[in-house]
């Protein structure tokens, strides 16, 4: 049998290049309008969206704020980095630059705004109360508490004054576009970037049940500031009536590239679903589970399968290792498929940073638990990056540029 390693990794740079927006953006932007166009935008894509817009539209116009390290050219568009996961002076400075931009725009006027995932890091303005350090704290100890991306990003609204619709209705009354890379199981444009351009029918009671359902310690300032009606804009407020949302690139798309590309390797492709949510390493063992009854069902002679999903996992801290959703989710896979035959398995971020490393995830298969209590232990620590750093198995990607979620594959082999 040929290694599987390198289709593994090709499946995965095939669902991350369908979503670059050098690629794809272009066929999603109208001709450029005429008066004045500003384009402003955040998240890990968002200056390679930037470029993207210029090379269809020449120097324009505005802001973008992007994560470390993901900054591109651009020739009018001024692009700024700042910290993500957990925002900070660099990202604030920059949202108040973005507000100020959109103030005094009028009807003739048109605002492109560019969001993808990591913007709810990156376009940082706290509420009236809450200072830059204690927002920070909550967005660490959410990022450690387990909660889903979509719980975590309705308390982020609500301790926000550009969130949430906010920064759509800060734009009023020119015209707006947003165009939207997809990042969130499900594709709701209110999770992706935390909406700041699409209105959300959440108050601060549910962002103070987040809070409490997920037990996450929050300064007073913040559960005082919990207690005051947010600035969140509801849907139907008149300061949206000129916005329009787009998602232009999903996780559905990147899968079905890769199923492509599997099936013409002689695979059987099979998308498991682009919204699968769940503690990783709980996942983990149900897919195994999956994957070694698929294997015991196929005859010698049946074509392999290849068994595709997307979406976004979740790990709930629980040692001080360095660790991340994909790589925890191949660690817990490892053990529960415990040295199984013909199956081999790649787990990444397509942003090309799985939780608290610069690394996109994991490789493994049949060879990858050498000794059990050390991956066992490693495991318990939190620690699967550490635990594929020694075993040679990490992908390493750089910044993808692009952002659409968690890609896994397994690709099995008849017994």
């Amino acid at each position: 049998m040929p290694d599987p390693a390198p289709l593994l990794r090709a499946l995965f740079d095939r669902a991350v290049a369908v979503a670059d927006p050098m690629r794809s953006l272009a066929a999603a932007l109208p001709r450029k309008p005429e008066g004045r166009v500003m384009v402003v935008g955040a998240g890990k894509a968002s200056a390679r969206m930037a470029e993207a817009v210029e090379e269809a539209w020449g120097p324009c116009e505005g802001l973008v704020i992007t994560r470390y390290g993901y900054a591109r050219p651009c020739r009018g568009i001024e692009i700024v980095e700042a910290a993500h996961p957990v925002p900070d002076e660099a990202g604030a400075r920059a949202t108040a630059r973005m507000l100020d931009l959109l103030q005094g725009l009028g009807e003739g006027d048109f605002v492109l705004a560019l969001i993808s995932g990591g913007a709810s890091a990156l376009l940082v303005a706290p509420c009236a109360g809450v200072t830059l350090e204690e927002k920070k704290a909550v967005n660490a100890a959410l990022l450690a508490s387990g909660a889903p991306i979509d719980r975590m990003n309705t308390v982020r609204k609500h301790l926000s004054r550009v969130k949430g619709g906010q920064l759509a209705a800060a734009a009023h009354p020119a015209r707006m576009l947003a165009l939207l890379i997809s990042d969130v199981p499900g594709d709701d444009p209110a999770f992706i970037g935390s909406g700041p351009t699409v209105g959300d029918p959440s108050r601060a009671e549910e962002a103070r049940a987040v809070l409490s359902r997920w037990q996450v310690a929050v300064p007073p300032s913040v559960a005082e500031a919990l207690t005051r009606p947010s600035g969140v804009i509801r849907p139907g407020d008149p300061r949206l009536s000129r916005a329009e949302t787009m998602i232009y690139a999903a996780p559905s798309q990147s899968l079905v590239a890769a199923a492509d590309l599997a099936r013409a390797e002689g695979y059987e492709a099979e998308i498991l679903g682009d919204a699968l949510e769940g503690e990783a390493r709980e996942v983990a063992t149900e897919m195994a589970k999956s994957a070694l009854a698929r294997q015991k069902a196929l005859k010698p002679g049946d074509r392999p399968l290849a068994l595709l999903s997307g979406g976004e996992l979740t790990v709930t801290r629980r040692g001080d290792g360095i660790g991340g959703p994909n790589a925890e989710f191949c660690l817990a896979l490892a053990l529960a498929l415990n040295g199984a035959p013909g199956i081999h398995a790649l787990a990444c971020d397509t942003d090309g940073v799985d939780g608290a490393a610069e690394v996109a995830g994991a490789l493994i298969g049949p060879e990858t638990i050498a000794d059990r209590t050390e991956a066992e232990a490693a495991l318990a620590r939190n620690d699967s990056h550490g635990y594929f750093a020694r075993r040679g198995a990490q992908i390493v990607t750089g910044p993808t540029l692009t952002n659409v979620n968690d890609f896994r594959a397994l690709l099995i082999q008849p017994r």
